[in-house]
């Protein structure tokens, strides 16, 4: 037998249920599915006519999810007069703007304030496309 089978949580993650609604429908006779041991599981066949749709490949296959990592950085600047702080700002508005072909979206905020001369940057990122934010700005900021 080659046919997946799909245990209470994973059809209740990916329905958007809960896991005890699951169970319930399991219990009624609504979700046909086979007890082995303690647990339910629900073939692939039963979950699409369940759903009256097809399910994605990605989760019939079990493949894992492609990794994801993100970099929340802030970078306070001590000492910095507004003519730098524009063009910083400026930087980040034109590598923002200017990604490699895969990088993940850059966001990032800036707050300067002329009382203190002092900038703080907030930047979320993937991680090459932050790292080399970061050495540009570090150029800009040591120039």
């Amino acid at each position: 037998m080659n046919e997946r089978l799909y245990s209470v949580d994973e059809v209740a993650d990916r329905l958007g249920l809960h896991v005890r609604t699951v169970r319930s429908y399991v219990r009624d006779g609504k979700l046909p599915a086979v007890r082995i041991g303690k647990q339910y599981r629900i073939a692939h066949a039963d979950l699409e006519a369940f759903t009256g749709r097809p399910i994605p490949d990605a989760l019939r296959e079990s493949v894992a999810r492609e990794r994801h990592s993100e970099v929340s950085s802030i970078v306070e600047v001590e000492a910095v007069d507004q003519a730098t702080a524009h063009r910083v700002s400026t930087l980040l508005t034109g590598a923002a703007g200017n990604q490699q072909s895969g990088d993940q979206r850059l966001r990032f905020q800036t707050y300067y304030d002329a009382e203190r001369a002092r900038l703080k940057i907030i930047i979320v990122g993937g991680l090459g496309a932050t790292a080399r934010l970061l050495e540009y700005m570090e150029g800009v900021l040591t120039s």
